[in-house]
């Protein structure tokens, strides 16, 4: 009689529309809870319990990982995280921005031609193509957190050994090395993504951006206190402390519940969830945890499945553009700042070559000042998307973004001074920057736990080959001619643009899926009213 008193258990079959909902069903559901009609939960309104079931058994409760997190919901232990994953954000940043200020130096140091400097850049890159798959699998077959720590400690390693290159040559092996570790830092957005509820997942992300923008505006900050008095073998090694600080605090990071329920590993999973409920004064639901079925991961013939193939080539190529536009407006940032006429040569022509190949010109306090200046407009980018992918979606936010950044380069085809020459590179690198990190959240959304991880690091990979051309462009064609250089960039961020409003989906307000499996029931069941209400477009 007691237990009776206690919680009451009755059944029903959860409905896809909404509108056949009881006022019941409102009070315990959120739009946001969006599953298969095979999933089973428990929901607990007052003393009482209801559970929902498909199958003959009624009188077991049972709910999913996405319904966990949703009701733990962002607190204490999602800010944490957030700082921890964060500081390995700063670090990426910062052995990125490095590479707009370490080639100039070099070149002038070094007395080395423009395209040995454009290698500096391009090997980083080479790097992280070659590895950003490899630690993707890596991540979807042995854990998120096991990738990212491998990635984070080779990319400390080689970084501080970067500083003591005697010759050329061992910069572009070490830094080529760098790169190899800088591949895998992206796994970082996977394991925190998977720790999210729906609604906080978007603003979460971008809230790494932030760190992004910071790590490149203390890389920036960095060198202007360098630069001048210690040289570029100590920017170098100071850039790695906050890599270091990261492996030294990664033993707090738990592995992706969603990844141990994948991998069989339930308690571990639930171990993980009360963890995290406990930080944020929140209870689990009551019941068994509903386990996944155990399928091999990591298998990139996923990605070209049916459902998927569109998706991935889609995503592959606005990766691609979104790296190749954004650091050739980094690169171009330093390159016209050090054109000693705002006219690229003082005529209008649009040739900036120096006379001498080997002639250079280092950066000034001036220069490091305006290139602080358009660093920090990645933040107010930010915070306008922010307000912009819950609105009106991830698709459209980043094909926004794509479009602003072309318009914001037309400028650039005239003579224009100094001060508007900062203001529109400011305002192109605002919206890339921006764009950068919504393709962060989209990607990670599209794809289901099975493979999130490979799709990540291929998609990073693919990213890379436009980052390794880019400085090609920004850097050794601007020298021959402006104008197609800037043509490239405009043309290419256009087309992302439209590659960006044809993609298959639109991932806003849905949970993250476990398995390609439960995609393709949930696509069966719910494609008449997906049709209706357009949420997948």
């Amino acid at each position: 009689m007691n237990g009776w008193r206690n919680s009451t258990k009755s059944t029903y079959k959860r409905w896809r529309n909404p509108a056949q909902w009881t006022d019941a069903d409102f009070s315990a559901h959120t739009d946001e809870d969006q599953v298969t009609d095979n999933e089973i939960c428990t929901i607990a309104t007052g003393g009482d319990q209801y559970a929902t079931s498909s199958d003959t058994n009624a009188t077991e409760a049972t709910f999913t990982i996405n319904e966990a997190l949703e009701v733990i919901g962002f607190g204490k232990f999602q800010w944490k995280m957030s700082l921890l994953t964060g500081l390995a954000w700063v670090a990426d940043a910062m052995e990125m921005m490095i590479l707009s200020i370490l080639g100039p130096t070099l070149h002038c140091e070094w007395r080395i031609p423009a395209y040995q400097v454009a290698l500096i850049t391009s090997v980083v890159f080479i790097g992280m193509g070659i590895s950003s798959p490899v630690w993707g699998k890596v991540s979807d077959k042995y854990g998120r957190k096991v990738g990212l720590v491998m990635c984070s400690s080779w990319t400390f390693f080689y970084g501080i050994l970067s500083a003591f290159s005697p010759v050329y040559g061992w910069v572009l092996v070490l830094r080529g090395l760098v790169g190899v570790g800088i591949g895998g830092i992206a796994q970082s957005i996977t394991l925190y993504t998977e720790f999210l509820p729906v609604k906080a997942r978007s603003t979460g992300v971008m809230m790494l951006s932030a760190f992004w923008a910071a790590g490149a505006i203390l890389e920036v900050l960095l060198a202007l206190l360098v630069m001048p008095t210690l040289g570029w073998r100590w920017l170098l090694g100071l850039s790695a402390i906050p890599m270091a600080l990261f492996i030294c605090f990664y033993s707090w990071l738990p592995e992706s519940p969603r990844f141990d329920v994948l991998s069989g590993r339930r308690e571990k999973a639930i171990a993980t969830l009360t963890r995290i409920a406990k930080e944020n004064n929140k209870s689990l639901p009551q019941g068994r945890m509903v386990e996944y079925e155990q399928i091999e991961r990591g298998k990139i013939k996923d990605l070209f499945n049916s459902r998927y193939w569109k998706t991935t080539v889609l995503l592959w190529f606005i990766w691609l553009s979104n790296t190749f536009t954004y650091f050739g407006i980094v690169l171009l940032t330093t390159e016209l700042f050090r054109a000693e006429h705002s006219c690229w040569g003082g005529t209008h022509s649009d040739n900036i070559e120096p006379r001498c190949d080997f002639e250079c010109k280092y950066l000034s306090a001036a220069d490091y000042k305006d290139l602080l200046l358009t660093t920090f407009a990645e933040l107010p980018g930010l915070l306008i998307i922010v307000l912009a992918v819950e609105k009106i979606g991830r698709k459209k936010t980043m094909a926004l973004c794509f479009f602003m950044y072309s318009i914001s380069l037309l400028p650039l085809f005239a003579c224009i001074g100094r001060i508007a020459l900062t203001i529109f590179i400011s305002i192109a690198r605002a919206f890339i920057s921006a764009g950068f990190q919504v393709v962060f959240v989209y990607t990670p959304e599209v794809f289901p736990t099975e493979n999130r991880a490979l799709a990540m690091g291929i998609s990073n990979g693919m990213a890379r080959v436009g980052a390794l051309v880019s400085p090609f462009v920004a850097q050794v064609l601007l020298r021959t001619s402006v104008y197609p250089t800037i043509s490239l960039y405009c043309g290419c961020s256009l087309l992302a643009g439209i590659a960006c409003l044809i993609l298959p989906f639109e991932t806003l307000g849905k949970n993250l899926q476990e398995s390609h499996l439960d995609q393709e029931a949930d696509g069966q069941t719910s494609s008449a009213a997906d049709n209706s209400n357009g949420l997948w477009m």
